[in-house]
C-alpha cells in the first residue's frame, strides 16, 4: 500500500530546504526510503511549495506506485544511491556555495578546513561533470559517495545522504556551511587544511568525549 506519511515527510523536507535557500524553484530533489517504498519529489515541482500530492512513490526499480506526477529526472541517481548504501534519505540541491565550489577549475574535492566537516566523511569529492538525469552522472556521484555522507557535482550542485530525512537535511546544511567557509577563506588568502594526523586526533577526541551527543549531568 502507498505510504502518504512518507510522501508528506519528503514534501516537508523539500519545503525546509527551500526556506533555507538550498533549493531554488524547481531545481533539486528529495527522496526517502521505507523498506521497499521510495518517495521522491515529482518532476517540475516548485520545491518551496511541495506537498504530498506532488511527491511520487516508486519501487526500488523505479516502478511508479502512487502519485500523479512523473518522478524527478534524477530518479536513477536516487535509486542507485539506495542500492549502494544504507541511506534512508537523499537530498540533491543547487545550494549557492556548494555549487560555487563545484564550479572551481582544478579542484577535485572540498578540503577539510574545519573538523565539523569530518561528520560528512572528511574531504568531499567533486564528481566529474555529466548532464543531469543521465546514467553517467548517477555513476559519477555514486563513486564519489563511497565512504562519504555528501558529494559535490561539478558545475551542477550537491548531494547529501542520511539515515533519516532530518539527517540528510542536516548534512546538506553542513556541506553548504563548509563550502561557504572555503569560499570565504580562499577570498582572504590561502586556506590552512587540517592534516590527516590532526583529523585523526579530532576523531579520537570526539569519541572520548562522545561529542555531539546529549549527556545528562551526573550530579543533577
Amino acid at each position: 500500500m502507498p505510504d502518504p506519511d512518507l510522501r508528506e515527510r519528503v514534501a516537508a523536507t523539500a519545503r525546509r530546504l527551500a526556506a533555507a535557500g538550498l533549493l531554488i524553484g524547481t531545481a533539486g530533489n528529495v527522496s526517502a526510503r521505507a523498506g521497499d517504498r521510495i518517495a521522491v519529489t515529482g518532476t517540475g515541482v516548485v520545491l518551496g511549495e511541495c506537498t504530498a500530492e506532488t511527491v511520487t512513490e516508486v519501487s526500488p526499480d523505479g516502478e511508479i506506485r502512487a502519485g500523479r506526477l512523473r518522478p524527478t529526472s534524477e530518479l536513477d541517481l536516487h535509486l542507485g544511491i539506495y542500492r549502494d548504501t544504507g541511506a534512508g534519505a537523499v537530498v540533491h540541491t543547487h545550494a549557492p556555495d556548494s555549487t560555487a565550489v563545484a564550479c572551481l577549475a582544478g579542484l577535485t574535492a572540498l578540503p577539510v578546513l574545519h573538523y565539523q566537516q569530518l561528520l560528512l566523511g572528511g574531504d568531499i569529492p567533486i564528481a566529474p561533470f555529466a548532464p543531469f538525469g543521465t546514467p553517467e552522472l548517477a555513476a559519477h556521484v555514486r563513486a564519489a559517495l563511497v565512504g562519504k555522507q555528501a558529494a559535490l557535482l561539478a558545475n551542477h550542485g550537491a548531494v547529501a545522504l542520511g539515515d533519516t530525512l532530518d539527517k540528510a537535511l542536516e548534512n546538506a546544511l553542513l556541506l553548504e556551511w563548509a563550502a561557504a567557509l572555503f569560499a570565504k577563506t580562499t577570498a582572504m588568502g590561502s586556506p590552512r587544511v587540517l592534516t590527516a594526523d590532526e583529523q585523526a586526533a579530532v576523531v579520537e577526541q570526539a569519541i572520548r568525549l562522545r561529542y555531539g551527543t546529549i549527556q545528562e549531568n551526573p550530579h543533577g
